[in-house]
């Protein structure tokens, strides 16, 4: 049995992402986060942050909803949480942490410290 792709998605480079929000229960899984991904080579996730790349206004925002930390870690809701916020992004509706023009959006989230993983991508 074949199955259909129901939808045609363009290819996606880690350049097409406007906002991104990380599983970030610990600083450094922030940053093993940007590696993992690709968007920074191993050891060096920190100097993402030093160059402010990752800031609100930088060139690859992440965690404009303050991450995981700032909503206090709501263990079991952490996905749904990344995806209301991406979901609001994609609407324009984020207020002050509004990322301007995003149009696509991506997820990463952990459970069962590291045991899964999912990624998701959002577009508008």
């Amino acid at each position: 049995m074949h199955l259909k792709r129901c939808i045609e998605l363009p290819a996606l480079t880690l350049k097409d992402l406007h906002v991104i929000e990380l599983h970030d229960r610990f600083t450094i899984a922030e940053i093993m986060l940007y590696e993992d991904l690709g968007l920074a080579r191993r050891g060096e996730g920190y100097k993402l942050l030093e160059e402010g790349a990752t800031w609100l206004h930088g060139s690859m925002p992440v965690n404009p909803s303050g991450g995981l930390k700032a909503k206090g870690h709501p263990v079991g809701a952490t996905g749904v949480s990344q995806a209301v916020e991406m979901f609001l992004q994609l609407r324009g509706e984020a207020g002050r942490r509004q990322v301007k023009d995003a149009e696509i959006c991506l997820t990463a989230n952990m459970g069962g410290s590291g045991a899964s993983a999912v990624v998701a991508i959002f577009s508008g």
